[in-house]
């Protein structure tokens, strides 16, 4: 049971890093690297929760019994929480590409990239709170039964 806590908690820091990872690897591919921390400094208050929020719901993904509901809230979720990230660099790739209709949509991405930031969180909180609910129940499930 202990190496499972463990692996579950090595398996949620690993996602949340790696979405760190995945945000700084697209803006610096498109604006260079010093570009991506600047950015990363100026919404680390953003970013850096929703990477965590996708790590906890990763972990507690794995410390708990894969059922199909859980799978299916994860998903949903963590592709939320995938989804903001990449609405939030995607502007730096409409950029470069030299057609009207994209510059406005990269100006619509760009303006509103915390909205998309926040709604990638609120999405982080509301998957975490369905798998501690959850896994509330599967112990409960686990005394009685």
């Amino acid at each position: 049971m202990k190496n499972n806590r463990s692996n579950a908690t090595l398996y949620g820091l690993m996602a949340g890093v790696g979405l760190l990872v995945f945000y700084l690897g697209v803006v610096s591919i498109f604006r260079g690297i010093e570009f991506a921390l600047l950015n990363l400094r100026g919404l680390w208050y953003l970013i850096f929760p929703l990477a965590a929020g996708f790590g906890i719901q990763i972990g507690l993904y794995f410390s708990i019994k894969h059922t199909a509901q859980l799978t299916g809230t994860v998903a949903g979720t963590s592709a939320i929480s995938g989804g903001s990230m990449i609405a939030c660099c995607s502007h730096f790739l409409l950029q470069i590409i030299p057609l009207a209709g994209a510059s406005v949509l990269a100006t619509f991405l760009a303006r509103y990239q915390p909205w998309f930031l926040g709604v990638g969180i609120l999405s982080n909180i509301i998957g975490i709170m369905i798998m501690l609910r959850h896994k509330r129940k599967m112990k409960g499930g686990m005394k009685n039964g």
